[in-house]
């Protein structure tokens, strides 16, 4: 027996969700215990470098599993066709229609709900997949900012670092300073952004809020001056004794990579509220 093990994450114009790509982990969790052969196939879209569907001739395989998501459509019916010597399994499937020939092309299914019959559903594959916990980066850029002139870096600073934190196995989460009461997608107060902040492992920035409120919500910072020469952050670094990256060096993965590194292991209190008594006496002498 060897099983070659599918998904909407296995089609060239399929997509990798979490639940699917966590479903193909757990069904092949479960065949390696069983001591079954199998394969995987990825989308090369998806992982490029790996196995794809072209490179698993059907005469290499005794059985076709389908994992998770709806059984529906040509790219699903093709598998049918491609791999009619083998028998073919669904597991954790939708099934919208029991008629569909993408459903029926199958030997055997193991549904998790079918449609419009109501007689019952199973919990989803993905829940018996082991996970382990990443980092949490909250990445808040800086807009253009025309003052500094010819002196910002801003578009091949963030080039560098977003390069950077692409590669990471950590989960990213762009945050956004701006305020607006309308769109669902940003904070409505600063309340909000800072509670926000506070739930992430680290901040990633070239932003003087995204340093300064990072650093108020007790979470550590990797901060980078988009400006060469500095700028506003490495100013704002300065003033509480945080260090910061230089435009120049926003390349240097090595040095971002020492940089969330220390950051992940060191703790951060809150840096002291500045004082406006000089604001206030200034104020009060002007009456």
């Amino acid at each position: 027996m060897r099983v070659l093990l599918t998904g909407w994450a296995s089609f060239l114009h399929g997509e990798a969700t979490a639940g699917d790509v966590l479903s193909l982990r757990a069904v092949g969790a479960a065949l390696g215990q069983a001591g079954i052969d199998h394969d995987v196939v990825w989308s090369p879209g998806f992982r490029p470098g790996t196995r794809h569907l072209p490179d698993a001739p059907p005469g290499d395989y005794t059985h076709v599993v389908f994992a998770c998501g709806p059984v529906h459509g040509p790219q699903v019916r093709s598998l049918h066709e491609r791999y009619a010597s083998c028998r073919r399994i669904a597991a954790g499937v939708t099934v919208p229609d029991p008629e569909d020939p993408a459903v029926t092309g199958f030997h055997r299914v193991f549904p998790r709900d079918v449609f419009p019959r109501d007689d019952g559903a199973t919990p989803d594959l993905s829940l018996a997949a082991p996970v382990a916990k990443t980092p949490v980066l909250g990445v808040v850029l800086a807009p253009h900012q025309p003052e500094y002139g010819g002196t910002g870096r801003h578009d091949e600073v963030h080039d560098a670092l977003t390069g950077w934190v692409a590669g990471l196995d950590c989960a990213r989460v762009p945050l956004d300073t701006r305020l607006a009461h309308e769109d669902w997608q940003r904070c409505a107060t600063p309340d909000q952004f800072v509670s926000l902040v506070s739930k992430v492992d680290a901040v990633v920035t070239t932003r003087l809020h995204g340093l300064v409120l990072g650093l108020k919500a007790g979470v550590p910072v990797v901060a980078v001056d988009p400006v060469a020469g500095g700028g506003k952050v490495t100013a704002q670094a300065k003033a509480l004794g945080w260090p910061v990256v230089a435009a120049e060096d926003a390349g240097d993965a090595a040095l971002l990579d020492a940089r969330l590194k220390w950051c992940l292991s060191t703790a951060v209190a809150p840096p002291p509220a500045p004082s406006l008594t000089g604001l206030l006496d200034e104020l009060a002498g002007s009456r």
